[in-house]
């Protein structure tokens, strides 16, 4: 099928590794011109360089730390210069402390909100009018499970993320009729370095190895295994393309059926 991405222009935040670098990798496989973001300069650069055998499109690093509010402004000048505009953006974050939310002081929730609502809000807003202008837009964030479905211990996750997809499905309808879609897409156990970072955090809590952690999690998922950050980045990439116009204010999930609320 041709998603009818060629020579389109995407921002992915957050992609200098996981489901960030995934999607961008996908993306460009399919002639799509991809700006990759991170604070690892290093990392970056070796990302940028692993483009998929024959793709038509191209990855650009430019380093950006969504905590630093000062550089947003730089950070937004600098992707308007290297492609001229966007018309895909995946707005993505790491993921914040875990934690129960009875232990998260109000600093810590301000800082975090900032970071991973604020910052989505602003990023979004800059690049939303060019979108409008062209009637062809996407606008995909990438969430949690826990927006449906509250993970224990990931209490400043589960707060902030359930804004976000507030957020987009309100966007959804308001710009619907002028070509551009707002999607979210929700992992469940995808095998990223940050899901090994959080079963390493619950072994050390409950005296176990890190893959006794990871069977108890495989038990709970219908396929029976971690999925894989291709499989995510395919669904994106089909949200962002052309093929996906009649989708909008979804919440799509790719989880292995880990979430069982219909």
């Amino acid at each position: 099928m041709d998603l009818g991405l060629e020579g389109k222009r995407a921002l992915v935040l957050a992609s200098s590794r996981g489901l960030g670098l995934a999607i961008a990798r996908s993306l460009a496989a399919e002639g799509v011109s991809v700006i990759i973001c991170g604070r690892n300069a290093e990392r970056l650069k070796a990302a940028a360089q692993q483009l998929p055998a024959g793709s038509g499109g191209s990855m650009h690093a430019i380093t950006f730390d969504l905590v630093d509010r000062d550089s947003v402004a730089r950070f937004l000048d600098a992707a308007d210069a290297r492609l001229g505009g966007v018309d895909i953006l995946v707005n993505n974050t790491g993921g914040p402390p875990p934690g129960p939310v009875v232990a998260v002081g109000q600093q810590v929730w301000l800082n975090q909100f900032e970071t991973m609502v604020l910052r989505i809000f602003e990023i979004t807003g800059h690049f939303l009018p060019g979108m409008l202008e062209r009637k062809w837009g996407r606008v995909l964030t990438i969430l949690s499970s826990g927006v449906v479905q509250p993970i224990p211990n990931l209490g400043i996750s589960n707060a902030m993320r359930a804004t976000l997809i507030a957020w987009s499905k309100t966007l959804a309808g308001e710009v619907a009729s002028s070509g551009v879609t707002v999607n979210a897409v929700i992992p469940g156990r995808i095998q990223t370095e940050r899901v090994d970072e959080l079963d390493a955090a619950a072994a050390e809590r409950q005296g176990n190895t890190r893959e006794e952690i990871a069977q108890q999690s495989r038990t709970t998922i219908p396929v029976g295994r971690y999925g894989t950050a291709e499989e995510f980045a395919a669904v994106a990439t089909f949200l962002a393309s052309a093929r996906a116009s009649y989708v909008t204010g979804a919440a799509v999930r790719v989880d292995g059926g880990l979430i069982r609320a219909i």
